[in-house]
């Protein structure tokens, strides 16, 4: 009787799941309907027909159905695409698998369908960048178009290779359902641990119909039967190693006849960011961040009931920093040809920003200093991502904006405002450099990466990329100049900035310190600071140099940015009102004077500074260009000569504190 029931109970089971999955198989029609019509004729013969009827009610087949709709839904010799998973790891309309212990449903289909690895293929812009990098080196259009679909159409790029094809292409892509559902299921469970982080560049190694996963002892029988793949625990999948082949991107540059030049160029390094950062050490890995963990124990496929649940469960939503392009891809769901649902993006797109404005950057703002004409603040950032801030694509940006006012309400001081068009007001032709000391309202530190060509000019063709002008993104904590990684991760073009992922003689603390010094002619009211950081992934000013090619891709791409909203997203922001505190409340620790000020000869005295107490000393003159080499504590003598008749500004930086003194020649 005990066997009988249970093969009852089981058959009813499985005969459901047949029910399922071969509706998600046979698309239309008559087909379909005799299909269901034999199965149910099983399930009256094997087990209890009323059971196996009430298990999926007509709206749930309605759903699977819809799903198979929108979902691509194939298999070739090696891979599936997303769509052959969901049917049995997406929504359970049960509420018994892939469900919290308070009800969140976490499934994997609708977690990843609106994510950008989801839609790698479908990417406009990315589209529109392999087109510009083509038409800028047209013989290399074979490399490019092989290379770029690595990564961002890798099923379809593996088969192609893995049947001998030389080259994988965009026309190829086009027609290639594989292709299209770009980094899915099989793109990063099939994954081997081959090589695993140390081989770039979308340099991928596959097994044939394995499934690697983090469970032990995977309940296999379900996914032999359904859809011939078998899962296999590995290790390697948790690791950060595993995402490492496509987000270290090495290039080859060329010179503007698409001429080799020789070596290469690192033009994305997230993972070796990651390595030289103190999440490396302390086993937080990419998939912590990328794919966070809840502790609930889940049940991970359904009409399976009896598969035991597991627990740690990472929830498989992907989510990274480029809520402007889900948003965009959202409103042109149709043009892009995506497959998920308009909720899918809608969920991402909030998992994003609130993930940007709680996860990323820590602000302090300190008022250091005032004095009748000047008055100083300090902009503390502090990256609190795994990896430099921004990190990937080099497009993308930060940058702060202050705004100072009294108490009527006058501006007194402006930088990193917007004008009409979306770009940062004030920032110099080519690039904007680093700025330790701000002074003017054209001052405007902008954190990003900044290529050269082989004629040192600025480029956005990442072919022609030979060096970094400046790298100044923010860095992980635990970065080091020391570390095996720096020679992919190199800082650039900060010149002496000495808190720059320094505090003192410590490095690694991944934070930058801005220096604000704002001349306020005598007045001595009350002040309101509005300090803000913002981020764009897809900044207007970077798409200059794409925009002046014409190609489908970049015509599509380029109405679809025109039409989209071009808010920054804010990502941190500092408020400070009716500030009044005076200059001689900054003096305690810093105790010293400058003289004679002014100076007949440029020679100055600096008397009551302790060199033990000393970190280091610069000078500057009122444009911010400093005019000194740096003096640190070992070289101070107490004295300083000025290199000619002017205004400067000296900056003292002690254990203790900070002050600027204005001197005259």
């Amino acid at each position: 009787m005990f066997k009988i029931s249970f093969l009852g109970t089981f058959s009813t089971l499985f005969i459901s799941s047949m029910v399922r999955n071969y509706f998600v198989r046979i698309k239309t029609g008559l087909v379909a309907v005799i299909t269901i019509i034999v199965v149910m004729s099983m399930v009256s013969i094997i087990g209890n027909k009323g059971q196996a009827l009430a298990f999926h009610t007509p709206a749930e087949l309605t759903r699977l159905h819809d799903m198979m709709q929108s979902q691509p839904y194939d298999t070739n010799t090696f891979f599936a695409t997303g769509g052959r998973c969901g049917g049995c790891h997406g929504h359970d309309p049960n509420q018994v698998s892939l469900i919290t212990a308070g009800g969140t449903d976490v499934n994997f289909m609708d977690g990843w369908a609106g994510t950008m690895m989801a839609n790698s293929a479908k990417d406009p812009f990315w589209r529109a960048k392999v087109s510009h990098e083509i038409l800028a080196n047209p013989s290399l259009q074979i490399a490019i178009e092989d290379n770029c679909t690595a990564c961002h159409a890798p099923l379809g790029n593996a088969t192609a290779h893995m049947f001998n094809q030389p080259n994988y292409s965009m026309a190829s892509l086009a027609t290639d359902t594989f292709g299209l559902d770009g980094v899915n299921c099989s793109a990063c469970h099939q994954q081997k641990d081959t090589l695993q982080g140390s081989v770039f560049s979308g340099n991928l190694f596959y097994t044939q119909k394995i499934i690697y996963g983090p469970v032990v002892n995977p309940y296999s029988a379900p996914m032999q039967f359904f859809v011939e793949f078998t899962p296999e625990y590995s290790a390697h999948v948790s690791e950060s190693e595993f995402c490492a082949s496509c987000h270290t991107l090495i290039t080859q540059p060329v010179d503007f006849a698409s001429v080799p030049i020789g070596g290469s160029f690192v033009e994305q390094a997230t993972f070796h960011e990651w390595k030289n950062s103190s999440y490396s050490t302390n086993g937080v890995s990419c998939q912590h961040c990328h794919l966070p963990r809840i502790n609930d124990s889940i049940k991970l496929a359904t009409d399976y009931p009896f598969v035991p649940a597991r627990s740690p469960f990472g929830q498989h939503v992907l989510v990274g920093g480029n809520a402007f392009m889900l948003k965009l891809m959202s409103n042109n769901m149709t043009a892009i040809g995506a497959t998920c649902e308009p909720y899918n993006f809608d969920t991402t797109i909030a998992r994003t920003i609130r993930y940007l404005r709680d996860s990323t950057l820590a602000m302090q703002v300190i008022q250091t200093g005032r004095s009748n004409d000047t008055v100083y603040y300090d902009v503390d950032l502090r990256n609190k991502a795994g990896h430099k801030f921004p990190s990937g694509f080099p497009s993308r940006i930060a940058w702060i904006q202050f705004v100072l006012t009294n108490n009527i309400g006058d501006t007194i001081y402006k930088s990193g405002l917007l004008d009409a068009m979306g770009d940062i007001v004030g920032r110099d032709p080519g690039f904007e450099p680093h700025h330790d000391v701000c002074y003017t309202n054209n001052d405007v530190q902008i954190y990003e990466m900044v290529n050269a060509d082989v004629n040192n000019n600025p480029t956005t063709v990442l072919e022609r990329a030979v060096y970094s002008l400046k790298d100044n993104r923010l860095c992980p904590t635990g970065f080091s100049m020391a570390h095996p990684s720096y020679d992919t991760t190199k800082i650039v073009g900060i010149g002496n900035d000495s808190d720059f992922n320094f505090s003192g003689p410590t490095e690694g603390t991944g934070a930058d310190v801005v220096h604000y010094h704002i001349f306020i002619n005598g007045y001595g009211g009350p002040l309101n600071i509005s300090t803000k950081v913002y981020y764009s992934s897809v900044p207007r000013q970077w798409l200059a140099e794409m925009f002046s090619f014409s190609s489908p891709d970049i015509t599509a791409f380029q109405g679809m940015f025109n039409g989209a909203d071009h808010t920054p997203m804010l990502i941190a922001a500092v408020d400070m009102q009716n500030t009044i505190t005076s200059a001689d409340q900054y003096a305690e620790n810093l105790d010293f004077t400058i003289y004679p000020n002014p100076s007949l000869d440029g020679r100055l005295t600096l008397s009551g500074l302790e060199k033990t107490e000393l970190i280091n000393l610069r000078v500057y003159d009122l444009f911010g260009k400093e005019v000194v080499p740096v003096i640190s504590a070992a070289q101070f003598s107490g004295t300083l000569n000025l290199p000619r008749r002017g205004v400067y500004l000296i900056v003292i930086e002690t254990k203790t504190g900070r002050l600027v003194k204005r001197v005259l020649w």
